[in-house]
């Protein structure tokens, strides 16, 4: 570990400095990964951890992710990608759900274990519980020398660097950019889908540059968060991609700002939460551009009709037609190919997370009765 990564340099607190860190991180992850490819080579990915085992994960019946907390919402952000490249069944558990149930794994299977610390104690469990059950299993970690790292049969590292906030930031939007690169290598033997690995791989050659784009958002958060201060609650709506980035934005804020907040997938909304929704209470609906953008546009007119306090996360440019009349506030954030979109995603919510419990008064670093590496059960 170098001195210069314990510093907080210019940073009051390790989760803003680790928010802003980002687009380094997310450099450092893809580093000697993505092969642009030259005159006759076509774009591709490296994994050499994996390269041996990249068959056996081919002919495997399902690939099933194992995970607790942000791990979780990591993996559920690359599940679409992972499917529609692999065409294998992707399945998640979270990990002490796995173990309490005794779930079926069998040596069909492929499990990959998706931890920052690598020694998380739920998902050490689920390990030695795919291992006896004779699975083939992936660790995803941030830590080398970890517990998963060692035990699993293979993986790949997400190089984020050391994270030191214990709420989980660029280790997050990390674990995305490796998964979808796993979903690029599993894939990369169909030649159908090979126009849309391409752009994938375009994608993430850009994503650092737009991370920091929308980490321009900074005061805008501070604004939002100004407002939000005295607020009970929030709930945040996304679908498809963007479900995983609803989760995990409204776990940034129950986690440091201490504030209930409730991330819920908007195909759901009729079926109960709609109930809650009047003049007083936040909402956060996510529509950037992908394939369930005219039904988020529903989601928010219905959202409006019944006069709810609407913030808008859109694309550049698409303010006024997800917007109607004007009367909510709106977030544009920089568009990417659509399986990528969840990592520019979350980092305004992440600054509203951070913003919020500064100005709460609130540990952001240490949040009460939480720990960076959770090895009890």
């Amino acid at each position: 570990m170098e001195v210069e990564q314990i510093n907080k340099g210019k940073y009051e607190h390790y989760m803003q400095k680790e928010i802003h860190e980002q687009p380094e991180s997310i450099t450092t992850s893809m580093r000697g990964r993505l092969i642009r490819g030259g005159s006759c080579k076509a774009k591709s990915v490296l994994l050499g951890g994996l390269k041996d085992h990249l068959k056996t994960i081919r002919r495997s019946r399902r690939i099933v992710f194992i995970g607790c907390g942000t791990s979780y919402n990591a993996a559920l952000a690359a599940r679409p990608i992972l499917e529609e490249l692999s065409g294998i069944p992707v399945t998640l558990e979270i990990a002490s759900d796995l173990v309490d149930r005794q779930g079926p794994i069998y040596r069909e299977d492929t499990v990959a274990f998706v931890s920052q610390s690598g020694e998380t104690a739920d998902t050490l469990n689920a390990l030695e519980y795919a291992l006896e059950n004779g699975a083939l299993c992936v660790g995803i970690t941030n830590t080398v020398g970890s517990t998963i790292a060692r035990n699993t049969h293979c993986g790949v590292h997400i190089n984020a660097g050391c994270e030191i906030g214990v709420a989980s930031t660029k280790a997050y939007t990390s674990q995305i950019v490796v998964m979808a690169m796993l979903a690029l290598a599993i894939g990369s033997d169909t030649i159908s889908s090979q126009a849309r690995r391409e752009a994938i791989i375009d994608g993430l050659f850009d994503l650092p540059s737009k991370v920091r784009e929308v980490l321009k958002l900074d005061q805008e958060m501070k604004d939002l968060a100004k407002l939000l201060i005295a607020e009970q609650s929030l709930l945040v709506f996304g679908r498809g991609y963007n479900y995983a980035t609803a989760l995990e934005g409204a776990l940034k804020v129950k986690e440091v700002a201490l504030m209930h907040s409730e991330g819920i997938l908007a195909g759901e909304m009729k079926h109960g939460p709609l109930a809650l929704v009047d003049e007083s209470l936040p909402i956060v609906v996510i529509a950037t551009r992908d394939a369930c953008f005219s039904k988020q546009q529903s989601v928010i007119q219905q959202l409006h009709a019944r006069k709810g306090r609407l913030v808008v996360m859109c694309s550049k440019g698409d303010a006024a037609s997800v917007c109607v009349g004007g009367s909510c506030r709106v977030i544009e954030v920089p568009q990417v190919e659509d399986c990528l979109q969840p990592v520019i995603n979350i980092v305004p919510l992440q600054l509203l997370a951070y913003h919020l419990t500064v100005l709460r008064g609130y540990n952001v670093d240490q949040p009460r009765n939480l720990a960076k590496s959770v090895t009890t059960e």
